[in-house]
């Protein structure tokens, strides 16, 4: 990146304040060290209103450009829904601001790539709201790794199911692909198909199926993945939306014992060698967004390059786009 903003507080905009940024992300704005929320957007004047009363924030926008102009926004964050990330990031971009946009970065790889593109031409950050890269339990399995305690990392798994949708969840824009990319693959797989890159390093081949067994929505309900690594390692994963039960797991396995977390789920990471299982009780904390962000004000403040960038965001949406 380019400059830091060289200022004492990273003074941030929401577009979108929906429901992920009340508890997951919105908070995390104002409770990381040297950041402050100064403004929101949202459609619905009198939503973006009531946002910003029950948060605190001292303005409220409907209209994104509004907020993308406000002179004391320094940073805008998109929480919209999938199919307006690359619009509304160009537009950023174009005011020349810093820009943390949410997961799936895009509809699709090409989308991506604009977006990486009028960034850097900027030379202005741009950053994926993969928080999982700066929760303490995914830091800690990735150290553990560098750290050869599971041996050469040969293969990484993930499992992912859950009993299909009630019609009236299934009124969410979610399941809508025009509106989602691509149904809870998107929304749920992009996450841990970011953490095999995370984990395990950069995917060089990726192929994969999506399939609608249940014929409840648009989207797919079933997808595998299976992928290489640059390292010579494999990855495989299941998403089923149509199964018996709960699944989440995620199990990396090396030459001297194995490592398994679930992925969403707030329980223990497990290494096992020898036979013997250690068990690291490493817990989430209140406002998962919070650590990425602290990172990214960090960044802008002169200090380490934030772990979810635009080019890694790409990544997950190009082994993404090969499942469908």
């Amino acid at each position: 990146m380019g400059e830091s903003l060289g200022q004492a507080v990273i003074r941030w905009g929401i577009i979108g304040c929906g429901d992920v940024t009340e508890v997951k992300s919105g908070p995390g704005f104002q409770k990381a060290s040297g950041s402050a929320l100064v403004a929101v957007m949202r459609r619905d004047r009198a939503r973006a209103d009531d946002y910003a009363r029950r948060h605190g924030v001292p303005r409220a926008y409907d209209a994104a450009d509004a907020l993308i102009a406000d002179t004391d926004v320094d940073a805008v964050y998109i929480a919209t829904p999938v199919s307006s990330h690359c619009d509304l990031a160009l537009r950023v971009a174009a005011a020349g601001k810093p820009c943390l946009v949410e997961k799936p970065m895009a509809m699709n790889h090409a989308e991506c790539e604009r977006m990486v593109d009028a960034f850097a031409a900027r030379r202005v950050p741009l950053w994926v709201a993969y928080y999982r890269r700066a929760l303490p339990r995914f830091l800690k399995v990735r150290e553990l790794l560098e750290a050869g305690a599971i041996g050469q990392p040969t293969a990484i798994h993930v499992a992912i199911t859950e009993r299909l949708a009630s019609a009236e969840t299934r009124g969410n824009w979610r399941f809508d692909p025009s509106v989602s990319g691509g149904g809870l693959f998107l929304d749920l797989g992009s996450h841990c198909v970011d953490l095999f890159d995370f984990l395990l390093g950069r995917i060089d081949e990726a192929a994969g199926f999506s399939s609608n067994t249940a014929g409840a929505y648009a989207a797919p309900d079933l997808t595998s993945l299976a992928c290489r690594f640059a390292s010579g390692a494999a990855g495989t994963g299941t998403w089923n939306f149509n199964a018996d039960k709960k699944t989440d797991v995620m199990t990396i396995t090396g030459s001297a014992g194995t490592i398994t977390t679930p992925v969403f789920s707030d329980t223990d990471v497990v290494v096992t060698r020898d036979g013997q299982d250690e068990i690291l009780p490493i817990r989430n904390p209140p406002h998962v967004h919070q650590p990425l962000i602290q990172s990214i004000v960090d960044e802008l403040a002169g200090g380490p390059r934030c772990a979810s960038t635009g080019e890694s965001g790409a990544r997950a949406s190009w082994v993404m786009d090969r499942c469908r």
